[in-house]
């Protein structure tokens, strides 16, 4: 069984959690597009030093980089396994893949909204506006852009699958 990150539920607004989440450890993919799954899964299954087998975690990060006033240019979005509990007290192992990298996300607050189904363009982006509208409502400020949570294989039929848009949010009392 797939495990998947702890966290605890610290209040609700209607179909919005409010969570609290601690310490995590992501390997973390930049602008890779589709690509950016394989090499994390790569460095799961064995690239890295010490060629060690690391348990498939749920759930599966990836946000997109809202792209600012030309000239600049998007360097696309990322995509993060969260690695097991274990890493945060002893060393990973270290990716043979310099595009893949390690970082430490501190404990933080988070208002993630859950829906069903293959999480295509659309949806995730209806699914953004919502949160972000109950938040506005509700007086709770967000912090940096929404990010997309995957807890299924990709086999899964679409009716059984679990998908949540998250936000850090302010820390609250609780």
């Amino acid at each position: 069984m797939t495990e998947t990150v702890a966290y605890e539920e610290v209040g609700r607004i209607g179909d919005v959690e409010l969570r609290r989440y601690p310490k995590l450890l992501l390997a973390t993919v930049t602008g890779y597009g589709d690509g950016g799954f394989s090499l994390l899964f790569n460095y799961i299954s064995g690239a890295n030093r010490p060629r060690e087998k690391i348990p498939m975690t749920a759930p599966v990060i990836t946000s997109e980089k809202i792209p600012m006033t030309t000239p600049v240019v998007s360097e696309g979005g990322s995509i993060s396994f969260v690695l097991p509990e274990r890493y945060l007290e002893q060393a990973p192992p270290e990716p043979e893949d310099r595009q893949i990298k390690l970082q430490e996300v501190p404990a933080r607050d988070v208002a993630v909204i859950r829906f069903r189904g293959y999480a295509d363009d659309a949806t995730v982006k209806q699914m953004q506006a919502q949160l972000l509208s109950i938040l506005q409502a509700n007086g709770i400020r967000s912090l940096g852009e929404p990010f997309l949570m995957r807890y299924n294989a990709p086999i899964t039929p679409g009716f059984m699958r679990r998908n949540e848009v998250g936000i850090a949010i302010e820390r609250r009392d609780g």
